[in-house]
């Protein structure tokens, strides 16, 4: 009988709960609401109860931080004005100094807003180091978000239909979930499942977590949903599938198509990630049609 793995990124409240946008980055249940990811959810749940014991296992991942974290506002502070960044600020290192932009939607591109400083002083050196390590990555600039999935909070709980099918699996079949904690190192980035965008040597929750890709190789099959597929679904799937030397664990994977979407305004990373995977054999479906 085929091993079917399930793999579900963020499927947390302050992705997918739809609240009101002009409670969004204010409330933390539903704060960095991805466009679509309830639906999103309520697809992969209903997916999750027909298949039943035909997912031999199922890990989730999830998002988990606290209120001081080097992605949220409260650690930089303008050196004039001495505000908070808004949420969406993008900050880099330029010649030891953090400087701040900010997107201009009237001329498509990126303004810089000035200097900005930590919170702390004591926070300020290993702040410019850490964003040299990540541009050095190439891999994203430092985003600032609304501060979300703060552990303990209401945005950090699986959604609702989630929750409750992934229980009545346990309890049908008699296992447990895999549930995989990342973010709660205020020192760095964390978007994917399985590693930091900056590795800490002093914290190995940093580092690449072997015990979840060895579990996933383990598959004959790997269903892929989450959110979101612009960032750490991606980065989930491109760490585990670079550890190796060839694309047999690319091929072996699918995307559910309708069980995952892209941060708005960052709909071309999504769809870069489609398009790399897509080359190295990564296959798509939706839930409703998966073994159908």
């Amino acid at each position: 009988m085929k091993k079917i793995q399930l793999m579900v990124i963020d499927p947390q409240n302050s992705f997918c709960k739809i609240v009101d946008p002009k409670e969004q980055q204010i409330v933390h249940d539903g704060e960095l609401c991805v466009e679509g990811a309830w639906r999103d959810m309520e697809r992969v749940a209903a997916m999750i109860t027909r298949l039943d014991t035909k997912l031999a296992d199922i890990t989730i991942t999830l998002d988990s931080h606290h209120w001081l974290h080097i992605a949220h506002p409260i650690w930089f502070r303008h050196k004039e004005t001495q505000a908070q960044p808004v949420p969406f600020t993008q900050m880099r290192e330029v010649q030891g100094a953090i400087i701040g932009s900010t997107f201009n939607i009237a001329t498509g591109k990126w303004d810089d807003v000035g200097e900005y400083l930590t919170v702390r002083q004591s926070l300020y050196r290993r702040t410019v180091e850490y964003l040299k390590a990540l541009a050095a990555g190439g891999r994203y600039p430092h985003m600032i978000w609304p501060p979300h999935c703060i552990i303990g909070t209401p945005g950090h709980n699986i959604v609702t239909p989630v929750l409750e099918a992934l229980l009545t699996w346990e309890q049908k079949n008699i296992g447990m979930v895999n549930k995989v904690t990342k973010g709660s190192n205020m020192w760095v980035e964390h978007f994917s499942g399985v590693r930091a965008e900056v590795l800490d040597p002093n914290d190995p929750t940093t580092q690449l977590n072997t015990d979840v890709v060895n579990a996933l190789m383990d598959a004959d099959e790997i269903l892929w949903a989450g959110e979101a597929r612009s960032h750490c679904l991606a980065n989930t799937f491109r760490d585990i599938a670079n550890e190796f030397k060839d694309d047999a664990f690319v091929k072996k994977c699918i995307l559910l198509t309708d069980g995952t979407s892209d941060v708005t305004g960052l709909e071309f990373l999504g769809k870069a990630f489609v398009d790399e995977m897509t080359k190295r054999g990564l296959r798509f479906v939706n839930t409703t049609d998966y073994l159908v």
